[in-house]
């Protein structure tokens, strides 16, 4: 029997035998009532002990899946009654949006674009308005349009028609040359008249950003935010988005895909009235003398060809502005180590979380891996920054944990959400613009099969704590 329930089962004992120690109940009627006791509390513990081992769980889709470079791919809904709006690309290669009620689990569902391509690069970002309303942002991985939609006035619907909008111009065209338009991450900042910010890989196969002044019914065309010094056809940084949605965007990236790069470390920078700085505030250039080189920023982590590659998972910023960072080295390629780093407003601090095991890609027999630094996943709970839900190889499964720190991520204590699973639990997310009285939601993949992110059956489980 598992350890942990035998313990729940003892100290259940111990609690039953004390309350029959101070009764006056008859000696029959003792041993009675002690044996039903007993199992009524076990009959709860047990229940308990399952839920926490993932048995209590919602079911979205039977056919959905997500990268984790197009975010956010879920978000709270703050209207009549809160709601979760997330979204993902079918097995068909269709595009398709949910609202979860959290209070009924009602869940409605809309396709946004029908067999647009089977690619988990594509699935939707989503941004709520500052009006209440909300946008849904989405591209093909490497090629065409990006594709964008605003909520819907009908009720049986949750967004309207689709908008097709080519980012790229033809002046940035010509310093950059290479069309590649992947990835949307949309951001609001109502300090600068809620100018809607969208990012992404596009222009040049580099960072991106363009931004609307009429709540997000036009764009203009993007510039190239980050680039290194000259042009490099092949090389892209990777980069994750924060915002606290009033005047700050916080950015992770790296040098490049850790695939490519001989080493790949990890920088920071936000961007903050018209301006990018590094986090010690003093500036990298102006918003009109973008792109600045990676170097530019802050070194989070150096990578070393001993300490391994990095790529970068999540951010999220305190109220004082400090960012809480999420990245994954590689050693080797079969070592995919979990880290954690906090700035205190002078220094980064970079703590070892554990060692996930290998890449959650189910490679075919003979065959050579394709994606080795695809980590099973990693985010940070948004208004938690001491609480991180990961994906590791456990039995040879990868399964979901939530790990916890009280030393700003010296040590850790760990929760099981999923235990002895039939599949692979990947790419755990917990949805972004969430408030103090919204309950925590854990979004997940369940792999029944991935072995490409073109080839893929797929679903996706929540539960809410």
């Amino acid at each position: 029997m598992n350890d942990l329930l035998c313990r729940y089962i003892l100290n259940l004992n111990k609690i039953v035998d004390e309350f029959f120690k101070h009764s006056n109940i008859k000696q029959a009627m003792t041993k009675f009532l002690k044996k039903k006791c007993w199992l009524v509390f076990f009959a709860f513990y047990f229940n308990l002990f399952q839920g926490l081992q993932g048995q209590v769980y919602h079911h979205i889709t039977d056919a959905g899946a997500w990268c984790w470079f197009s975010d956010p791919r879920a978000i709270y809904l703050h209207g009549k009654e809160t709601s979760v709006l997330t979204g993902w690309v079918k097995e068909d290669g269709s595009i398709e949006a949910a609202r979860i009620n959290l209070k009924t689990k009602e869940i409605q569902k809309q396709i946004l674009f029908n067999q647009l391509e089977k690619d988990d690069h594509d699935n939707p970002a989503f941004l709520e308005l500052a009006d209440n309303g909300y946008i849904a942002f989405y591209a093909k991985h490497g090629r065409g349009d990006l594709y964008y939609h605003r909520n819907s006035e009908k009720e049986d619907q949750l967004f309207g028609e689709v908008t097709i909008f080519d980012p790229i111009g033809k002046e940035e065209l010509e310093k950059f040359p290479r069309r590649q338009v992947t990835y949307a991450n949309p951001v609001q900042l109502s300090n600068e008249n809620n100018r809607i910010y969208c990012f992404g890989r596009w222009t040049g196969y580099k960072p991106n950003m363009m931004w609307s002044e009429d709540n997000g019914k036009t764009f203009t065309k993007s510039k190239v935010f980050i680039a290194e010094e000259g042009f490099r056809n092949a090389n892209r940084p990777y980069v994750k988005y924060y915002s606290d949605g009033k005047s700050r965007i916080h950015f992770i990236f790296t040098d490049g895909h850790p695939r490519d790069e001989p080493v790949n470390s990890v920088y920071y920078a936000y961007y903050e009235q018209g301006a990018f700085w590094r986090a010690d505030g003093t500036k990298i250039c102006n918003l009109q003398d973008i792109p600045f080189k990676p170097k530019d920023a802050t070194v989070v982590y150096q990578a070393t060809m001993e300490t391994g590659r990095a790529w970068v998972h999540d951010i999220v910023a305190d109220k004082k502005g400090h960012p809480t960072i999420l990245y994954t080295r590689y050693p080797t390629e079969q070592e995919h180590i979990y880290s954690y780093a906090q700035f205190d407003g002078k220094q980064w601090h970079n703590h070892f979380i554990c060692n996930s095991g290998s890449w959650f890609p189910q490679t075919k027999p003979g065959e050579e891996e394709k994606e080795p630094n695809y980590s099973a996943g990693l985010i940070l709970h948004p208004l938690h920054l001491n609480t991180v839900y990961l994906s590791r190889k456990i039995n040879g499964i990868f399964e979901i944990e939530k790990w916890v720190t009280k030393n700003h991520g010296q040590d850790w204590t760990s929760t099981t959400i999923t235990a002895n699973s039939k599949y692979d639990n990947v790419r755990p997310f917990i949805p972004r613009n969430m408030r103090r009285k919204d309950k925590t939601m854990l979004l997940w993949m369940v792999n029944e099969k991935y072995i490409h992110y073109t080839d893929y059956k797929t679903s996706i489980n929540f539960i809410i704590e």
